[in-house]
């Protein structure tokens, strides 16, 4: 009984002296509190009427917004690069273009044969709740076939042959200018960098604005002959990407062989991505 006392005067007391007007401030006189809570902010305001009485006038709450666009700028990719090769040699077509030639002409040295893409941009749109996305982008491949053994191409016809002279290197390059479409499933959309995982699927469209025959020995130094040789102008791939974490890696095989007549070779490359999203 005696604490019910002691909470009785204690209430009383504090509404008596909230009942006092403050020195020096009018009856009519309106106060105003702001209170901010991290990214909250409340504004309370109260007048003296006799009696106090206190509202909240307003409520800010800023809350960050996902980006529904985000740009990646200059990607590279390192990579290898290879071809499945179905040419059937016996056949006239492969024996006008490389006469005599066998499978083991055209096997790659697979450390040396590599592929570097330059990505001058890639967006990725979000679609659905920053899980299903749309990327695409633009840039240019460079893939570089190097032969184990001393292949040579020549132009006007279109020939290739096995040379006798002893090379350090004889190569094939083959650039194009390239645009990728995806789409991307984000597995983790409220992480980002190194916390996030995904996996994108799509094709890509490349035109083949550069290709030559490089090559280098004792006896010739280094040397190019630059041709298209046969090659197709335009080459549509099959792409993926998946993100692991830190680790992104990537890959990509054409839809058919990448010279038009003669040899039925259909590249491939796969290796690192290094880009944020």
């Amino acid at each position: 009984m005696r604490k019910l006392w002691l909470l009785t005067a204690a209430i009383c007391l504090a509404n008596f002296i909230m009942a006092q007007d403050e020195p020096g401030r009018e009856k009519n006189e309106e106060l105003t509190d702001t209170i901010k809570l991290g990214n909250v902010t409340i504004i309370k305001s109260h007048k003296r009427k006799g009696e106090d009485s206190v509202a909240i006038r307003s409520v800010k709450i800023k809350r960050r917004k996902s980006e529904n666009i985000k740009t990646s700028w200059f990607v590279p990719d390192i990579g290898l690069t290879n071809y499945t090769d179905n040419t059937d040699y016996t056949s006239p077509a492969a024996g006008a273009f490389a006469p005599g030639a066998t499978k083991d002409w055209f096997k790659l040295r697979p450390v040396k044969s590599v592929n570097v893409n330059i990505w001058i941009f890639m967006q990725r749109i979000n679609m659905v709740k920053q899980v299903l996305n749309l990327k695409y982008g633009l840039g240019v491949e460079l893939n570089n076939y190097r032969y184990k053994e001393p292949v040579r191409f020549q132009k006007t016809p279109t020939l290739v042959y096995m040379d006798a002279a002893n090379y350090r290197k004889t190569k094939l390059a083959a650039d194009y200018i390239t645009i990728p479409f995806m789409l991307n499933v984000n597995f983790t959309p409220k992480e980002s960098g190194d916390k996030s995982y995904g996996l994108s699927l799509g094709a890509s469209a490349g035109y083949l604005y550069s290709s030559r025959n490089k090559y280098v020995s004792d006896a010739t130094g280094k040397d190019k002959l630059r041709d298209d040789f046969d090659l197709r102008p335009f080459k549509l791939s099959y792409i993926a990407e998946l993100k692991l974490g830190f680790v992104k890696l990537y890959g990509s095989i054409a839809s058919r062989s990448m010279f038009e007549k003669g040899l039925d070779q259909t590249p491939y490359t796969m290796g690192f991505r290094l880009s944020p999203y």
